[in-house]
């Protein structure tokens, strides 16, 4: 069996590329995936009008999916609601914000909260990752040999010429614990360019997958999502471009298993 993720991340609603974000639902029923995953930013500025849409976009994807917020996804204009209350409207329109789960045949995808209302840092918008609560991650499954999926909003590995970095503080903590557990993918999103890196050690190859942006805040890389084919012996990664008219394919990528 091949499984078909297909993985969108920072749609920014409020600043939505409009006619790609119009297309994607349709372009997405078409690739039939077994699982859909959106890493985080799917609002602008965090006010209730954009998640509102975001949340009614949402309801057209294809099912099952997985959902897991970004910084953008906090108040931007309201300090005291950030303060006090970061996700709560994420919550009320989303969905849950800490962990999320799906167990299907073949495949065990988990998702952890790596945005931050505020910070003791002067840089909000960096990643940061809880390791009691991504050690409580129970990765059980009665599927055997379970493709292992981590996914959250900003990557854990710095690409060299990046226009911004996840700035999680403890990411070689991170990585070393997920490639101890077997972990196979970790996608994230943050960056508004896909790449896809091989992640260090660990008793199975992995590789960090990230996802462009269906927004208009573009940073080299046209609009677009990426889906992933599970394959026995790799993984075919393929990053699609709005063209204006279609989602055409902009680049992939081969990687092995194993």
């Amino acid at each position: 069996m091949t499984l078909r993720l297909a993985h969108l991340s920072d749609l920014h609603f409020g600043g939505e590329a409009i006619d790609a974000v119009e297309a994607a639902p349709e372009a997405l029923a078409a690739f039939k995936p077994s699982l859909t995953l959106i890493t985080g930013d799917v609002t602008l500025s965090g006010r209730n009008s954009e998640f509102r849409s975001a949340a009614a976009w949402l309801a057209r994807l294809p099912g099952p999916r997985l959902v897991t917020p970004g910084n953008h996804d906090t108040p931007y204009w309201d300090l005291l609601q950030r303060l006090t209350a970061p996700f709560d409207r994420y919550v009320r329109h989303i969905g849950p914000v800490e962990a999320s789960t799906f167990d299907g045949p073949g495949l065990v995808a988990r998702t952890l909260n790596s945005a931050r209302g505020v910070q003791a840092r002067w840089n909000w918008s960096r990643g940061a990752l809880a390791m009691d609560r991504l050690r409580r991650i129970d990765w059980r499954s009665p599927s055997p040999a379970p493709l292992r999926l981590f996914a959250c909003h900003h990557p854990l590995l710095h690409l060299a010429g990046a226009p911004v970095e996840g700035g999680v503080a403890n990411a070689r903590d991170v990585l070393a614990h997920l490639a101890a557990t077997g972990v196979e993918l970790i996608l994230s999103g943050h960056e508004h360019m896909p790449f896809v890196r091989r992640l260090p050690g660990g008793p199975t190859v992995g590789w960090a997958v990230g996802a462009g942006t269906l927004s208009r805040r573009l940073r080299g890389s046209p609009p677009g999502f990426t889906t992933v084919l599970v394959e026995p012996a790799a993984f075919e990664i393929t990053a699609l471009a709005w063209t204006g008219e279609r989602f055409e394919p902009w680049r992939t990528w081969r990687a092995s298993r194993g």
